[in-house]
Formats: C-alpha cells, sequence, structure tokens
C-alpha cells in the first residue's frame, strides 16, 4: 500500500506532464496574426496585389506573381473566418480556414466564378474593404502535419468553390508587365504549392496576452 501511495503522486505528475506537452505550439509555426509573403515554388514568385482592376471579369483588384523579393505589395495578414476562431499568436492548423488580407489595401484574397482573364481558370481578385469581405475569402491549408509550418510548401483550397489557388506561368503585358496571371485550378498539382517567406512572425504563445516577433 505504502508503494502504491509513492506511485500515484509520479503516474499523477507523468500524466500532467502529457497533457501539458499536448498543448504546446509548435515553434516553427505559422501563427494567426503574422504578416509574410507567400512564394509559389513551382515559378518562383511572390503572391501580390495592387490598386490595378483587372479589365474583364469581375472588375475587382487584381492578384498577381511577381518576382522582385523586395516587393511592398506582397505582404498578406493571415486571419481567420473570424477575429475570434484565430487569436492572435495562434498556431494554424492542418485543414484550418483563413482569411489572407493584402496589408496594403486592406482586401481579402478571394475568388469566384469568373473566368481568369489569361489562362480561363477561375480568376483570383482582392475584394473586400478594411479586412472585411463575403464568404468567398476563405482558404483551407493544406498540409500533411498538425500545423502549418513555415518550412512546408503548402496548398490553399477555397472553401466556396473548392479550386486552389495556383499560378501556371502566363505574363501579363501594360499596364503590369511581366506579372504573371494567379488564378483557381480545380485539381491539386504542383502549380498549386506555397511556402511561407520573408515576414514578420508572431511567436507562438499559451498566454494569449504575450506574444512576440520574431
Amino acid at each position: 500500500m505504502r508503494g502504491g501511495r509513492r506511485l500515484f503522486p509520479l503516474l499523477l505528475l507523468a500524466l500532467l506532464s502529457g497533457l501539458c506537452h499536448g498543448r504546446e505550439p509548435a515553434p516553427g509555426a505559422v501563427t494567426c496574426g503574422s504578416v509574410l509573403k507567400l512564394l509559389n515554388t513551382r515559378h518562383s514568385v511572390r503572391l501580390h496585389s495592387h490598386e490595378v482592376k483587372y479589365g474583364s471579369g469581375s472588375g475587382q483588384q487584381s492578384v498577381t506573381g511577381v518576382e522582385a523579393s523586395d516587393d511592398a505589395n506582397s505582404y498578406w495578414r493571415i486571419r481567420g473566418k473570424s477575429d475570434s476562431s484565430c487569436q492572435r499568436g495562434t498556431p494554424v492548423k492542418c485543414g484550418q480556414a483563413i482569411r489572407l488580407t493584402h496589408v496594403n489595401t486592406g482586401k481579402n484574397l478571394h475568388t469566384h466564378h469568373f473566368p481568369s482573364p489569361l489562362s480561363n481558370n477561375q480568376e483570383v481578385s482582392a475584394f473586400g474593404d478594411d479586412g472585411e469581405g463575403d464568404d468567398l475569402d476563405f482558404w483551407i491549408v493544406q498540409c500533411s502535419g498538425t500545423y502549418w509550418e513555415r518550412e512546408d510548401a503548402v496548398r490553399f483550397k477555397h472553401v466556396g468553390t473548392e479550386v486552389f489557388l495556383s499560378i501556371t506561368g502566363e505574363q501579363y503585358g501594360h499596364p503590369i508587365r511581366g506579372q504573371r496571371e494567379v488564378h483557381g485550378m480545380p485539381a491539386a498539382n504542383h502549380h498549386n504549392y506555397w511556402k511561407a517567406m520573408e515576414g514578420v512572425f508572431i511567436k507562438p504563445s499559451l498566454d494569449p496576452a504575450k506574444h512576440d516577433e520574431l
């Protein structure tokens, strides 16, 4: 009996240790509130937007891919379907729906049933005002582990239309000469892998009141 009483605290300590370990955030995960650039790994261009509207289709703000790594119009903020569903500093899980808000214009990455101007795939645009758009702004992060890790190539699948955020290499002329068309494709393939690149990453924390930039 005495041995049993001594063993019980050890078992309890081990159990509590395991539970705490299960709640630990991944140190290399992309987190809610982080601001980053996204690189298409097949075509080596970054997801970009600007105050240039499509001349066809929806007429909304265009989204393109650019080769320059230092372009200020390539920053996107990671947000949840609602602000409460993706608190600042919380690691983004594989399978989680997020919004990507363009930092300089406040519009969300968006797609809908319009043809893209060059490839005739599905148009991807930037939509909304001050970060608020509609239900077609939601994208599911597809990755292989528990969290979206910064070193991993991931896919973004649109919740409403089920296309994948993609680039296949078509280039625009004037006024955005050399920039690549970004569009939605129905199939998962090597054109729709993206990797987190430059940015300000909020450190994961168990305490929502304590977050630091890396």
